[in-house]
């Protein structure tokens, strides 16, 4: 026998199911052991009795109906038609009935778009918390991804319209914003980027025109997501505005005018892309389509900000939510999965793999409910919670959907060549997971908006107050605290400076400072395995992110402890 040979001489052949591991059928909320902890810390214990149903129905659906369904859907992709079958020149987007049942399920069995705006939902007399969205919302999106844009959309210009809208236009389009039946509920959309303004929103050249009582739009849309939605907030500047953001008017847009007829906008054709296959994209022409002005006519675009920061909110859930379920594929994979006589899991390579792929997931999900309990302060009037929810959104938004990007690929590594095929889920998470780093601001526009939000708006004292009562209540050991003593400096000194050549970086190592800081809390509250696990990820983000080493030395060990509470 040759030497090559040798090493197989004994391996087992393994054929079939047992050689190609597969997650389908289980429930997402089940196999998760740290959601329910986590919950149960974030929400009162009446409040999360009452939900835990719902998401063990919903943990259900994502692992196994929810999950074929949005396969389905990502393979036969909308279609847009110019003309009815009788020849009349109407517009439509064909969806496949996977989708439309998708929307069913989201919008309606699930009310993922209606809950913060009612009372009602599940049965719960007053609005339900961002915590319990963001936690549905995060099961969800670990089946379909593309889908949680409209849902995304939709919620976050139900809010918009609420804080800033006038009466009449409120009463008229929130019930169907919040409706959680499908014959009248109305679906949202935000259409901002133009071919010459995408991240300088201030070049929109979109022109509003005053007509009575309402507004005529005239411009060109380049990239317009859930582009059949029956209302759209549009940034437009009117006549004689000045140039810049403080120039631009939002607009509420409505698919249908109240009159029945189709308003004055055409959908020029869908964008064939990346990721997001499911949901229709496309350019919008408007030729004088009829709009309605909300708010003040010179303050569009701090109004817009409002619902660009609920959906930069949502992108950091979304984003949690892939490698949660790229880290379950892999992990299966690992615990099932034989190779050289030996399960992957037994592989001392593999176990620093998977926790590569655990630690950013598990960031991003103490980082994603640490804001949802912030926003729910801010909401009720906290202002100290409204400046921490104000540099938390950008930092979320901007490091963990670059994580999900590497994440992914990785998780993909583990299944291998199987992975890369299209009928396995890790293709589809890894297409989805660069949408996230694009969408409402790319990487380098949000980084620099933390240093705004630290320079002009007084939101990084306000975040370091609640770290420090975070480290109080942890007991936080001196590195811990000098790591985020550190990475607060840096900030503070790139922002005085407008070094905008270092927004990245201090961005990052205050996000994963801050997270590590959330985490050594969660710990500290939770206690048992749980709580060893949040404090075993902490001391790897403090290794592994925020201190140096030298990358021609042995790396630090990492601590099994952090991956144990998986291997059971």
């Amino acid at each position: 026998m040759n030497d090559i040979a040798a090493p197989f001489a004994n391996a087992t052949t393994v054929t079939g199911a047992a050689a190609l591991p597969d997650t389908r059928g289980q429930n997402l909320y089940r196999a998760d052991p740290v959601l329910a902890p986590l919950l149960k810390l974030y929400l009162a214990p009446d409040l999360f009795a009452h939900i835990e149903p719902k998401l063990d129905g919903l943990g259900a659906l994502a692992g196994g109906r929810l999950d074929a369904l949005a396969g389905t859907a990502d393979r036969n992709p909308p279609k847009l038609h110019h003309r009815d079958r009788t020849g009349a020149d109407v517009q439509s987007i064909e969806k496949h009935p996977a989708y439309e049942e998708m929307e069913r399920l989201a919008f309606a069995e699930y009310g993922l778009a209606a809950m913060s705006h009612r009372s009602g939902v599940f049965g719960w007399n007053a609005p339900l918390p961002p915590a319990v969205k963001y936690a549905l919302s995060y099961l969800f999106v670990q089946a379909e991804f593309g889908l949680c844009c409209p849902v995304s959309m939709t919620d976050a210009l139900a809010r918009t319209l609420a804080k800033f809208g006038d009466a009449g236009l409120v009463g008229r389009y929130l019930p169907g914003l919040s409706a959680t039946d499908m014959d009248t509920h109305l679906q949202g959309a935000m259409f901002m980027t133009e071919q010459g303004a995408g991240s300088d929103v201030g070049a929109t050249a979109t022109i509003a025109r005053r007509d009575g009582q309402h507004w005529r739009l005239h411009g060109d849309k380049w990239f317009c997501s859930n582009a059949d939605a029956d209302v759209a907030l549009v940034l437009a500047r009117p006549e004689d505005a000045p140039p810049g953001t403080k120039g631009l008017g939002l607009f509420l847009l409505p698919r249908v005018l109240p009159d029945g007829s189709q308003n004055h906008y055409r959908i020029v054709r869908l964008k064939d892309k990346l990721g997001t296959r499911s949901m229709a994209s496309g350019e919008i022409t408007l030729n004088g389509a009829v709009a309605y002005l909300v708010g003040d006519p010179g303050r569009g675009f701090v109004q817009m900000a409002d619902m660009i920061n609920m959906s930069r909110l949502s992108n950091g859930m979304r984003a949690a939510g892939l490698m949660r379920r790229a880290f379950f594929e892999a992990l299966h994979v690992a615990k099932h999965r034989v190779a050289f006589g030996k399960r992957l899991i037994e592989m001392e390579l593999t176990r620093r793999q998977l926790m590569k792929i655990l630690l950013p997931g598990e960031a991003a999900r103490s980082m994603l409910f640490h804001a949802a309990a912030a926003l729910q302060a801010a909401d009720a009037g906290d202002e100290a919670a409204r400046k921490r929810i104000r540099i938390l959104t950008p930092l979320l938004k901007f490091r963990a959907c670059r994580d999900a990007r590497k994440v992914t690929g990785d998780a993909m590594e583990m299944r291998g060549g199987t992975g890369y095929i299209e009928e396995w889920p890790d293709a589809r998470l890894l297409r989805d997971a660069h949408l996230g780093s694009i969408w409402e601001g790319t990487s380098n526009i949000v980084a620099q908006d933390v240093l705004r939000a630290t320079l002009r708006e007084g939101a990084l004292d306000a975040l370091g107050e609640d770290l420090d009562r975070m480290a109080k209540a942890a007991q936080a050991a001196p590195e811990f605290i000098a790591a985020r003593d550190r990475a607060f400096a840096f900030v503070r000194e790139v922002a005085a400076a407008n070094d905008s050549a270092h927004a990245r970086q201090s961005a990052s190592g205050l996000y994963y400072a801050t997270a590590a800081m959330v985490m050594l809390w969660e710990a500290a509250q939770l206690g048992g395995a749980v709580g060893a696990n949040r404090a075993a990820l902490a001391r790897l983000l403090l290794v592994h992110k925020l201190q140096a080493r030298d990358p021609l030395a042995p790396a630090p060990q990492a601590s099994e402890g952090a991956l144990a509470l998986y291997l059971g």
